[in-house]
């Protein structure tokens, strides 16, 4: 399916391409994003524009807050490895390393005291046959942001909002977090909500993480804490310091990343079940083979599947949809 797009919008590319200023680019880049069909042969356009349009909007508005000294902020980057990569966001003191470190071979600093957590630090998570990346961050405050969580969160493909059952002010924190990554336009949302309507703004899938349930009037406050937040995200009671809770969190870390595992088979041998592709759920035999090397994109026609086909083995189209752990032996 072609994308069709209207001669206004190429007028409108025209103008990005000569814009001189970052403010200038991003009228433009809106412009384009408000005249783009909006279908499914238009899905990574719109992607692409909504990255250029998220990522101008956060230079300026970094630029304008920025100190005005030289030497500018400090910058962190990251690469996303494995199956996805997901941001520990939260107060001071809620947990986050220590889980951190429950779930990963990372070594975190774990301390009594505030703010011990200053730089992003990864890890990585092992979840059956996948690997997933967590990065804790530092802690949030309505008064304390570091501006590289913008970059690192633009990034990332999910969240884990972290809530302290061991603090009486527990929720009114975990909800400045909220309120404060709102401002830097980082929309924690559910699973499955809408985006956002407005293109800067970066929507992050979000589980909510009630840590130290161990504590001895844990209950209360978790009761106190769903009057606050409801059934607005979903909710997972852990303690890292007794490991009560992390089987069921490392699988809903996995889901919430919507992916799926496909295994490679060549003909004539085994299926490789050692490392797994992972694709967007809804991906394709064409989607797959491009993820494997652009050109095969264009010039697979037909697989043979292992699982959710009628029977095992089946040749299937292109546009055949797989499904999570198929095995895929691609017919280029």
């Amino acid at each position: 399916m072609a994308v069709n797009l209207p001669p206004q919008y190429h007028e409108a590319e025209e103008r990005y391409r000569k814009a001189r200023t970052p403010e200038d680019k991003l009228a433009a880049l809106r412009e384009m994003w408000v005249l783009l069909p909006k279908h499914k042969a238009s899905e990574k356009l719109q992607a692409e524009l909504k990255r250029r349009i998220s990522e101008l909007t956060d230079q300026i508005e970094q630029a304008r807050t920025a100190p005005k000294r030289g030497g500018g902020g400090t910058v962190h980057k990251i690469p996303r490895q494995g199956a996805g990569q997901v941001v520990l966001l939260g107060p001071p003191n809620a947990g986050k390393s220590r889980l951190l470190a429950a779930l990963t071979s990372a070594t975190p600093l774990v301390a009594p005291y505030p703010f011990s957590t200053r730089e992003p630090l990864p890890g990585m998570m092992n979840y059956e046959d996948v690997r997933i990346q967590l990065i804790d961050l530092p802690p949030i405050t309505a008064e304390h942001y570091d501006h590289f969580i913008t970059d690192i969160t633009r990034g990332a493909n999910a969240a884990l909002l972290f809530l302290d059952l061991s603090d009486d002010d527990g929720p009114q924190a975990t909800q400045a977090v909220i309120d404060r990554l709102a401002r830097a336009r980082r929309r924690l949302l559910p699973p499955g909500a809408p985006p956002p309507e407005d293109p800067a703004d970066y929507a992050l899938p979000t589980l909510l993480v009630a840590t130290k349930a161990d504590d001895v009037a844990a209950d209360v406050r978790l009761a106190l804490a769903r009057e606050l937040f409801d059934d607005t995200y979903p909710w997972y009671l852990v303690s890292a310091e007794r490991g009560e809770g992390l089987d069921a969190l490392r699988a809903a870390i996995f889901r919430v990343l919507d992916v799926i595992r496909v295994y490679g088979k060549e003909p004539g041998k085994p299926a490789d079940h050692t490392s797994p592709f992972t694709l967007p759920c809804g991906s394709t035999v064409a989607d797959l083979a491009e993820h494997i090397h652009r050109e095969w994109g264009e010039k697979v026609k037909a697989a043979r599947v292992w699982g959710s086909a009628a029977f095992p083995g089946q040749t299937v189209g292109r546009d055949y949809v797989l499904q999570d752990k198929d095995v895929v032996e691609l017919q280029i």
